[in-house]
């Protein structure tokens, strides 16, 4: 059944246009899609682990994005998680970017790791977010889709125990215009990448 998002938030997916998504790249996705189509045809969980190397930035962005865009597209029993080969914390700009999207931002807690819970619907469970390694107690153990955001962490990391499929699906790091004027747009431009190519993905996928 599909979720109703917040209207900020679905004005953003109304707008998203995939033709610019090339078709090496979509060849890419639709090994994604696969794994999907396959959880939903058997009814089973499908549980996707997004992992960058400090999952700081597009680990989040992927994470938050792929739970969105099930709800948009009424996918059941999607659960997302975001992990790194070591913890850091999530990048604030991070939580401001999706903020101005429209997403709601809610700290549960303070530190050099703050986790954050954040929401996208009225009615939907919120994201818990927060830095974690790929293979943290939080995060699943089997029978999960082990999707690889950054370069680094997809060639250092060759076996992701558990990992039931592997997706190298990198994106570029926004972490190279921080301290700069581009910073904000940025940030903006990569979040709008995953969630227009999050947006192919959940569209392609057929609920019987």
């Amino acid at each position: 059944m599909k979720t109703s998002v917040f209207t900020k938030i679905e004005d953003t997916i109304k707008s998203m246009d995939v033709s610019p998504i090339p078709d090496e790249r979509k060849g890419l996705l639709h090994s994604l899609i696969d794994f999907i189509q396959d959880k939903v045809n058997n009814q089973e969980d499908v549980i996707l682990n997004f992992i960058c190397t400090h999952n700081s930035r597009r680990s989040h962005l992927s994470q938050i994005w792929a739970q969105v865009m099930a709800a948009h597209f009424g996918i059941p029993k999607v659960f997302t998680y975001s992990g790194g080969t070591e913890a850091t914390a999530m990048f604030p700009k991070v939580g401001e970017t999706l903020s101005a999207q429209g997403f709601e931002i809610m700290p549960l807690s303070e530190g050099k790791n703050p986790v954050y819970a954040i929401k996208y619907a009225e009615n939907a469970h919120p994201v818990i977010a927060f830095s974690k390694t790929f293979d943290s107690p939080f995060n699943p153990v089997s029978n999960f889709a082990a999707i690889m955001t950054c370069s680094q962490a997809d060639e250092g990391c060759p076996f992701i125990a558990g990992a039931a499929k592997r997706v190298p699906l990198t994106y570029d790091d926004p972490k190279a215009f921080d301290g700069t004027p581009q910073q904000a747009e940025k940030y903006l431009e990569r979040s709008l990448q995953i969630a227009t190519e999050l947006f192919y993905v959940f569209s392609k996928v057929s609920v019987k």
